[in-house]
Order: C-alpha cells, then sequence, then structure tokens
C-alpha cells in the first residue's frame, strides 16, 4: 500500500457523540433530537436498537419520529453490532443512533459473556480475552470510527462504580461520585464529544475535542433540536470551507485556455512530430520548464489560503492568465484575508 501526504483538513473530523446516563434520564431521546436537529429528515436516521423494543418508543412522536430501527436480539456480539453498523451505511443514512452499545460488552453474548464462554471451556490466561477484544476493536470500535455515515451517536447505560478508598487507615469501598459508562474503560477515547445526562436531562459535558464543541452541546442544558442544527452548521461548515475555496478559484466561466473563441474555432490536425536532435540548445542552456496551467495555480492557492498564507496566495493569484478568474481570486483572498482580521 502507498500513502500519500496531504493537507489536515476539518472536514475529516466526523462528529462522534457519546451520551451515557442512569436508566430513564433520557439517552434516547436526546440522541433522537441531535438526530432531527442534524438531519431535519427523520427517514435519514437510523437506530440500532438492542433494548428490547423501547428505543422505538418515539416512532410515532410528533418532534422525532419517523426513524428506521435496526434491531439486534439474543445476540450482541461485536460482529453484530458491525454488521448493523454495515446495513445502516448501505442504506445511506446520514445519522446513525447505536442504543445501546452497553450489550455489546455486559451482556450473555457480549465481549464478557465471550470471556466467561473461553473460561468454561477451558482457556486460560491471555487466551481468554484475545479473541473478545480483538472483535470488540475490529467488529465494533473501527467500524465506529471509520464509517462514512456523517454523525455517530453512540448511548450507553451507566452507573457509578464502587472504589476503593482508605478511611481512618483502613480500606474501605463506597460508592463513586462520577458516573461511568457500562463499556470498555477506553470507549470514551474514541468520542469526539461525550458526556452524561442527569435526571433533569441536562447534558453535562466530560469531553470535548475542539473548544467551538462548547457552544454546540452546552453543558448543564438539556440536548434539543437547536443543540443538532448547531452541529449540522458545524458540520457543514468544516465540510464546504475546502470546496468553496476550490470553487472559487476554479469554477470560473472559463479557463484560459477555453475562452469562447477557441471553443468555437475548428480543431486543425496536431502538427507533425518534429525530429529531435541530438544536441543540446545552442545557448548551452536547459529548456525552461512548461508554466504552470492556471488549474495548477488554482490548486496551489487554495492550499496556501487554507494554510494562511495569503501573500503568497495573492502573488500566485496575479500569475493567473484568465482575467476573470484573476480578479476574482484576488477578491476572494481579500474576503479571506478580512475575515481573520476582524476575529
Amino acid at each position: 500500500m502507498t500513502y500519500t501526504l496531504r493537507k489536515a483538513v476539518t472536514s475529516e473530523a466526523k462528529p462522534l457523540v457519546g451520551l451515557y446516563s442512569e436508566s430513564g434520564n433520557g439517552k434516547t431521546r436526546s440522541a433522537l433530537l441531535i438526530a432531527k436537529g442534524f438531519c431535519g429528515d427523520m427517514s435519514k436516521v437510523a437506530m440500532v436498537e438492542t433494548e428490547s423494543g423501547r428505543g422505538e418508543a418515539y416512532a410515532d412522536d410528533s418532534v422525532v419520529g419517523g426513524y428506521g430501527v435496526l434491531s439486534i436480539r439474543e445476540d450482541f456480539s461485536p460482529k453484530s453490532y458491525g454488521a448493523a453498523i454495515t446495513a445502516a451505511e448501505k442504506a445511506g443514512v446520514q445519522c446513525l443512533i447505536v442504543d445501546s452499545a452497553s450489550h455489546e460488552w455486559e451482556a450473555a453474548t457480549g465481549v464478557l459473556g465471550m470471556a466467561a464462554k473461553n473460561q468454561e471451556d477451558g482457556k486460560k490466561g491471555p487466551l481468554v480475552w484475545q479473541r473478545p477484544k480483538m472483535d470488540h476493536s475490529r467488529e465494533f470500535m473501527l467500524r465506529l470510527t471509520q464509517t462514512p455515515i456523517p454523525l455517530v451517536i453512540v448511548c450507553m447505560r451507566a452507573k457509578y462504580p464502587m472504589e476503593e478508598s482508605v478511611v481512618n487507615g483502613k480500606k474501605d469501598w463506597r460508592r463513586s461520585t462520577e458516573l461511568s459508562p457500562k463499556q470498555s474503560e477506553d470507549i470514551l477515547y474514541e468520542m469526539f464529544i461525550h458526556g452524561w445526562i442527569d435526571k433533569e436531562h441536562r447534558f453535562h459535558g466530560t469531553k470535548y475535542t475542539l473548544d467551538v464543541l462548547r457552544t454546540i452541546f452546552k453543558d448543564g442544558e438539556p440536548i434539543t433540536v437547536e443543540t443538532g442544527k448547531r452541529l449540522a452548521h458545524w458540520a457543514l461548515k468544516t465540510a464546504a470551507q475546502q470546496a468553496a475555496d476550490a470553487a472559487m478559484l476554479s469554477a470560473a466561466p472559463y479557463s484560459a485556455e477555453q475562452t469562447p473563441a477557441a471553443a468555437a474555432a475548428p480543431k486543425s490536425a496536431a502538427p507533425a512530430a518534429q525530429p529531435q536532435s541530438s544536441h543540446p540548445p545552442s545557448t548551452g542552456d536547459a529548456p525552461d520548464a512548461a508554466a504552470p496551467t492556471d488549474d495548477e495555480l488554482a490548486k496551489s492557492i487554495t492550499t496556501l489560503i487554507n494554510g494562511g498564507d495569503y501573500d503568497l496566495a495573492a502573488d500566485l493569484a496575479r500569475g493567473l492568465k484568465d482575467e476573470t478568474r484573476r480578479a476574482k481570486a484576488m477578491e476572494y483572498i481579500g474576503k479571506q484575508r478580512g475575515k481573520v482580521a476582524t476575529r
């Protein structure tokens, strides 16, 4: 396999949202509200539903009803979840809700159950966990992080785990004050944003990959349709920025090589090939390399704009042969420079 180095773009950072709470605090409806705001059309939303039908309680809801469901019963293995994700991808959904991911880990046929079965079968040491953890990483986590679905929301059950403490020199066990999702310890590391929901249905963020996400998922406030709309605006803005830069520079009415006059002129036969001389040019210098085309310049200008190098971008833009294209490029560079100056 070969690799190509490219400039990092924000649009590649797709939102993977983690929501966890105790039972009855509103994980499912909160996820559906995000999906509603993000997609608008709930027919573009799918739910991997593992809660014995409870995920379909909002099927006829006036706000969030109309979503599709992929039901998982009995087999909660990582491969089963992976197959459901694949089915959602083939259906072309724009948002996938996994409700709940906890079954993949703690159900009888989930990762913990697979490990227990290995022990029953006489396996010992690393062999007990080898296959369950490999399946969890490959068939579940990797599928979540690499899916082309624009938005994935992972709902998880949660608990206050018991933790060991020392009181007056003596070891004791007490209930933790921090809520913990019922899943693998490292699942939250993979989330773009995650948080827990309290009994009043308020969201409490525990990870924001970018500070701008704090203005989208507002700490201490309930999740609403507006939350999803703000997330969609952010996602579309980041994805569209690259396209906007390229379109402004490359989507001119015509390129220098395709003027209306050139397009209307009859095409003549290609000139006969000239014999190659075995001698170097008479000047003794190597021939000049071909000048870059307007399209090639446009790509370089776009890269410089994305990197914030407006001076060099303007220098290259002055070299565009097409006057209309040159004027639009200079105007666009000026606008982008102005946006940075006013921030």
